[in-house]
C-alpha cells in the first residue's frame, strides 16, 4: 500500500492511495472457496454446486465486502503510517483504472486542530461559597408543607390559594374553542404558570356562581390559536376549599423518612440535604467559569465535520424533547443551523477538555467513577440497587466517568488560575425567588 496526502488547507486533507490488487483477488478466492463447500442451489448436492455459478451468484457481493475492507483497512493504516488525527468521517472517492495489480481512491477528510492552553495564571475565577443557616432549613420546611398541602372545602367566595372546581365554556368570536362540557376540573388560584388574568376573574366568586369575562391575549402568547385574540369566558365554580398544611410535628417528620419522628433529626437531615445542594452548586457554577475560560483562552479552527455532526445532534434531541412534551413535529422548522452556537460552543469544549485529559493524564480514576455513582445513587430509597445497575453494563459508567473527568479537568484549571472565595446568600447561590 502507498500513500500520499496534499493539504488542501489548515484542516483539510487529501489523501491517494494505492492498493495492491492480489491480496484482495486471493481473500475472494479463498471465500468464494468457503461458500463453495456449503453453498445450497437447486438441482445440486450441498458443495457440488459448480465454482462457477458460486462466482456468479455470490462473487459480486463477496467483492464488494472484501473491497470495503480493503479500503477501511488501507485506510487506518495510511493514516496512521502519516500521523494524521482524523476529525468526521472520510469522504471516499476511488479512482477508475485499467491496472490489474492495484486500484486506486482518494479519501478527503479534516483534521483536528492543534489545542494550545497557554499560560492561565492571570485568570480571574471567583469561587463562591455559602452556608446553610436555620432560617434556610426553616424555608425548606415550608416549602416541604406546601408540597404535602390538602384543601378543606368552604363555603365562602374564593381567593388566592384556594382550590377551585370550575367547569367553563370558552368562545372567541361566537365560535367555541374550549370546553370542559359541563365537567368540573380543579385549579388552585394564582398557581405557577397560570394565566393570572384569569385566576383573578375568579377571586370573590363564591360556589355555585357563574361568571363572564373577556381576555385579551397577546401577539406572544405560547399558543398560536390564542395569540392576539379576545377569548370571552363563562365560568362555573362548582366549589371552594382552602388549603391546610400539615402540622411540623412528628407525624411530618415520619412523612419526611424521619421513621422515629424525631424533630431534630429531621431538621439535621434537612440541613445535610441542603448542604449536598449547595457543594453540587457551586462545583456545577466553578465548571460552567472553567469551561468559559478555556472557550476564551484557547483559539480554534472547528473542524466542519463535527460541528455538522453535533448539529444533526442537537437537533434531533430537541425533536424528541418536544415529541415528548407533545408537540406536533409538523408545525415545528427545526434545522440544523439553528443549533450553531451551541454546537460550536460543544465541539470547542470537547477538542480543549480531550486534550487536556491525554496531554495531563486527567482521566478519571476506578475510585472516582464510584465515588460519582454512589453521589447518584443517595437520592434513592435502595442506593444499592443503583450502584449494581451501573456496575452491570460498562456503558452506563460513561457518564459518570465522563463527569468525574470533567472535575479533574476544573481541578487542574483551579490549581494554575487566579481564585478567590465570594460568599454568597444561599438563596441568590439556589436561584431561589425572594
Amino acid at each position: 500500500m502507498q500513500a500520499t496526502v496534499e493539504t488542501l488547507s489548515s484542516l483539510e486533507r487529501r489523501m491517494t492511495v494505492s492498493v495492491p490488487m492480489k491480496p484482495i483477488e486471493e481473500e475472494v478466492g479463498q471465500r468464494l472457496g468457503h461458500l463453495a463447500r456449503t453453498a445450497k442451489m437447486s438441482g445440486f448436492r450441498p458443495g457440488k454446486v459448480p465454482m462457477s455459478l458460486v462466482s456468479k451468484n455470490y462473487g459480486p457481493q463477496v467483492r464488494d465486502e472484501v473491497f470495503s475492507a480493503a479500503v477501511e483497512r488501507s485506510f487506518t493504516e495510511a493514516v496512521n503510517q502519516n500521523q494524521l488525527r482524523v476529525a468526521g468521517y472520510p469522504n471516499i472517492q476511488h479512482k477508475p483504472s485499467d491496472s490489474v495489480e492495484h486500484f486506486e481512491y482518494v479519501a478527503t477528510f479534516e483534521v483536528f486542530p492543534e489545542v494550545v492552553v497557554g499560560d492561565l495564571s492571570a485568570v480571574a475565577i471567583e469561587r463562591p461559597s455559602s452556608s446553610v443557616g436555620d432560617k434556610d432549613v426553616d424555608k425548606t420546611i415550608e416549602v416541604l408543607r406546601k408540597q404535602r398541602v390538602s384543601y378543606e372545602p368552604v363555603k365562602r367566595a374564593a381567593k388566592k390559594g384556594d382550590r377551585v372546581n370550575v367547569a367553563f365554556r370558552a368562545e372567541i368570536e361566537g365560535q367555541e374553542v374550549e370546553s370542559t362540557q359541563g365537567r368540573g376540573i380543579d385549579l388552585v388560584l394564582g398557581e405557577d404558570g397560570r394565566v393570572a388574568e384569569f385566576d383573578d376573574n375568579l377571586v370573590g366568586i363564591k360556589p355555585g356562581a357563574t361568571k363572564k369575562f373577556d381576555i385579551t391575549y397577546g401577539e406572544d402568547n405560547s399558543t398560536p390559536q390564542l395569540a392576539g385574540k379576545a377569548v370571552s369566558y363563562e365560568v362555573t365554580v362548582n366549589s371552594v376549599a382552602q388549603p391546610k398544611l400539615p402540622e411540623v410535628d412528628a407525624e411530618f417528620a415520619k412523612s419526611l423518612g424521619v421513621e422515629d419522628g424525631d424533630m431534630e433529626k429531621m431538621r439535621a437531615d434537612i440541613k445535610q440535604s441542603l448542604e449536598q445542594e449547595v457543594a453540587k452548586r457551586v462545583r456545577s457554577l466553578l465548571k460552567d467559569q472553567v469551561f468559559q475560560t478555556l472557550l476564551g483562552a484557547v483559539t480554534l479552527e472547528l473542524p466542519n465535520s463535527l460541528l455538522a455532526i453535533e448539529m444533526n445532534r442537537l437537533m434531533q434531541a430537541a425533536r424528541t424533547g418536544l415529541e415528548q412534551r407533545g408537540v406536533d413535529l409538523n408545525t415545528v422548522n427545526l434545522e440544523p443551523g439553528m443549533f450553531t452556537e451551541q454546537a460550536r460552543r460543544n465541539v470547542g469544549l470537547r477538542l480543549i477538555v480531550g486534550e487536556l485529559v491525554s496531554q495531563h493524564g486527567l482521566h478519571a480514576t476506578p475510585e472516582q467513577v464510584r465515588a460519582m455513582v454512589d453521589e447518584f445513587s443517595n437520592s434513592f430509597e435502595h442506593p444499592d440497587e443503583v450502584v449494581r445497575w451501573y456496575y452491570a453494563d460498562a456503558e452506563r459508567l460513561n457518564e459518570p466517568t465522563g463527569l468525574a473527568t470533567e472535575e479533574n479537568v476544573v481541578a487542574w484549571v483551579l490549581a494554575r488560575a487566579k481564585v478567590t472565595d465570594k460568599k454568597v446568600k444561599f438563596d441568590e447561590l439556589m436561584g431561589n425567588k425572594a
